[in-house]
């Protein structure tokens, strides 16, 4: 029997300990609900989580930003393009493309291994959840490898 490939990057278990990461961090410093997604490097959910409460929409923006991040290979909140060509590369990946805080790339020694997104809150702080879950998770495989 031959084996399955698989793509580069993120794991199940990667993913699930971000997003939990993500919204503890959201938790503990009191932000609103917030939506947290993790993609692998074609810009595939992996996992995705809403917070009780949480705005229904938040799901998909999260995802979005995510999206965003990979697409542009820098955080979300960082793209600044004039509005018509937003718009244009927003009708070419059907919306998935928000140019606001709250999508990072997750990395490792400058490899893209695929992207976080949240939504919920101000756009600073889903960027502040997800960029906290990164961080923490950098500094968990360092002490587990």
């Amino acid at each position: 029997m031959t084996e399955t490939p698989r793509l580069p990057g993120l794991n199940l278990a990667d993913a699930d300990w971000l997003v939990a990461a993500a919204l503890a961090v959201g938790a503990e410093r009191g932000f609103p609900p917030l939506a947290v997604a993790v993609i692998d490097v074609s810009g595939a959910v992996i996992v995705l989580r809403r917070a009780d409460g949480g705005m229904p929409m938040t799901s998909r923006i999260a995802v979005a930003k995510a999206r965003t991040a990979l697409l542009a290979l820098q955080p979300s909140g960082l793209i600044k393009l004039p509005g018509a060509i937003v718009d244009s590369i927003q009708h070419l990946h059907d919306g998935d493309f928000i140019p606001f805080a709250g999508g990072i790339l997750v990395t490792d020694d400058g490899v893209v291994l695929g992207a976080a997104g949240a939504s919920g809150a101000h756009a600073s702080e889903d960027e502040e959840a997800v960029r906290t879950a990164v961080d923490r998770w950098h500094e968990y495989r360092s002490r587990t490898e």
